[in-house]
């Protein structure tokens, strides 16, 4: 069940999903930076920092 809500997260709102799962740490800050960028870099980093690393 934690899994499924940050995908949900993850997928909706990048930055929030990665800081659920690894919490405030350097992922998280790469990730914000991506999503802030450009969405899509931000939402790509997030699936893999959660689900393939």
């Amino acid at each position: 069940m934690a899994n499924l809500l940050i995908l949900i997260a993850t997928i909706f709102i990048p930055p929030l999903g990665v800081a659920l799962k690894h919490g405030l740490d350097r992922d998280f800050w790469i990730n914000l930076v991506l999503t802030l960028l450009f969405f899509v870099p931000g939402l790509i980093h997030g699936l893999y920092v959660n689900f393939l690393r």
